[in-house]
């Protein structure tokens, strides 16, 4: 009779053989896979379609093309006015899901939207491609996209409707005349002096250069002249003005600083570029599109340095004063008041030019006011002028959701005319003159330190938009969780 041994011997407690394992051996198993394996399903899945789902009738193929070229078109006015490509590609998700359309597939590029439906193991795939024209920014049309999505979404719509409404937004003539715009523009080159400090003269000259800016560019872009060019006599024309004038002032004993009047130029000319759609993009997950958007938001800015490198360079050919390029001391405190106010009038000037509604305006007001109080505040603490951008534009996109919220204005509106008047067109100006007078080092240090305040600005824009959706997710659950009374 043979003897059994111990049951953690032999060739049946191995666990690698036939037979149960021992306790203990089955223990220290489970322990070790609670502490090595994952139990949670990953965060980036791959979405599963089933192959067993019904095909689709001939009232899905019908309304099938309606529906994609509804779509494309919302998602092309939204990438032209300067919107996000994930945010475009959710809407166009949206609108497509509103209609029933599943399985809709979007990709956003700089210049193009292609959708694409699984219709099917047995069917070939459904897709539309749209071009996105000229980008110009239309915040009236943005406004009336946003109500049309909402009521789409809302199945108050069916697609032919929606078309026509869309095709009388798209073809709607602008809110109000354009020498209105005109104002808009000179007025926000006036307020952006103030926000510097600027005296009445120097606000008063860059508003007139600006003005003549806009006039110029305009009969430039009838004639097909390109962008780049077009933003090149911009500079021309924000730079000569102000220093021909500081000539004649020095003549005549009167104070006047150019640099603070140039600067407010460069801040209007940079203004209209995609720079919190850039960086949104980047920072979203669209790596295709932000480059393009960068690369084309470089292009421009460099385009408006050399015209205004080309004005300084002649300037101090033909025996021009030299100017002084001392750095600004932070503003006293009793000047706070005076500075958030011409920050608000920057933003809705801003909001103005682009043709917003009065609604809208008034909301771009808050977002200019907060900017700027954000921006003073984190001056007094100390943080720098990149650190204090950041600090300031957050609150930007917190305030550009809330007012999305009730419907008062898009998103985007106030997040592009609340950093306006914090643009660094006086760094990038320093930056300029120090290259062409020979301080290679200190002049590309401010450049660089200027582009890092854009980009913090546009990084501070999307902290505070990402943060408002987590506050809404939060609170909206524990509102239904409330039992009713």
């Amino acid at each position: 009779m043979t003897e059994v041994g111990p049951p953690d011997a032999g060739p049946a407690g191995q666990g690698d053989g036939g037979g149960a394992q021992p306790p203990r051996r089955a223990r220290q198993r489970k322990i070790l896979s609670r502490i090595v394996r994952e139990t949670e399903a990953p965060t980036d899945s791959f979405p599963l379609i089933k192959p067993g789902r019904k095909a689709p009738d001939d009232f899905y193929d019908a309304r099938l093309g309606a529906v994609l070229d509804l779509a494309g078109s919302i998602g092309a006015v939204l990438m032209a006015s300067g919107t996000p490509a994930i945010a475009t590609a959710h809407q166009v998700t949206e609108v497509a899901a509103a209609y029933g359309i599943e399985h809709c597939e979007v990709d956003v590029i700089n210049t193009a939207i292609h959708i694409a439906v699984y219709r099917g193991p047995a069917l070939p795939p459904a897709s539309t491609m749209h071009i996105v024209p000229s980008r110009s920014i239309d915040f009236s049309r943005l406004a009336a996209l946003g109500r049309l999505i909402r009521r789409i979404t809302a199945h108050e719509l069916p697609p032919a409707e929606a078309h026509v409404e869309l095709n009388a937004i798209i073809t709607a003539p602008h809110p109000y005349k354009r020498w209105v715009a005109t104002l808009a523009w000179g007025t926000l080159a006036f307020a952006t002096a103030g926000t510097l400090g600027a005296d009445l003269l120097v606000c008063v000259v860059s508003a007139l250069s600006t003005m003549a800016i806009d006039r110029v560019n305009r009969y430039l872009n009838k004639q097909g002249l390109p962008f780049f060019f077009q933003y090149a006599i911009g500079g021309i024309i924000a730079t000569a003005p102000p220093l021909l004038i500081f000539k004649a002032c020095i003549m005549w004993g009167i104070p006047f600083e150019p640099t603070v009047a140039i600067a407010a130029g460069l801040v209007v000319i940079l203004a209209g570029l995609s720079l919190v759609g850039s960086v949104g993009d980047v920072i979203a997950g669209a790596p295709i599109t932000a480059a393009g958007r960068f690369f084309e938001l470089l292009m421009l800015t460099a385009a408006t340095i050399a015209g205004v490198a080309l004005v300084l360079h002649l300037a101090s050919r033909f025996g021009a004063p030299a100017i002084d390029m001392g750095a600004n001391p932070p503003p006293a405190l009793a000047e706070y008041p005076v500075r958030v106010a011409f920050g608000a009038a920057s933003a809705v000037a801003f909001a103005l030019a682009c043709y917003a509604e009065r609604t809208a305006a008034v909301a771009a007001a808050f977002g200019g006011a907060t900017a700027i109080i954000g921006y003073l505040i984190g001056l007094s603490l100390g943080l720098g002028a990149v650190a204090s951008s950041f600090v300031a534009a957050v609150p930007v996109g917190l305030v550009g959701r809330l007012m999305e919220r009730r419907n008062l204005a898009p998103p985007l509106l106030v997040s592009i005319a609340g950093i306006t008047p914090l643009l660094p067109g006086l760094s990038l100006l320093h930056g300029i003159y120090a290259v062409l007078n020979g301080q290679s080092n200190v002049g590309f240090t401010a450049v660089l330190g200027a582009l890092a305040i854009s980009t913090a600005l546009a990084a501070g824009v999307s902290l505070g938009e990402w943060s408002s959706f987590r506050v809404r997710r939060r609170r909206f659950p524990q509102r239904r969780a409330r039992p009713r009374a």
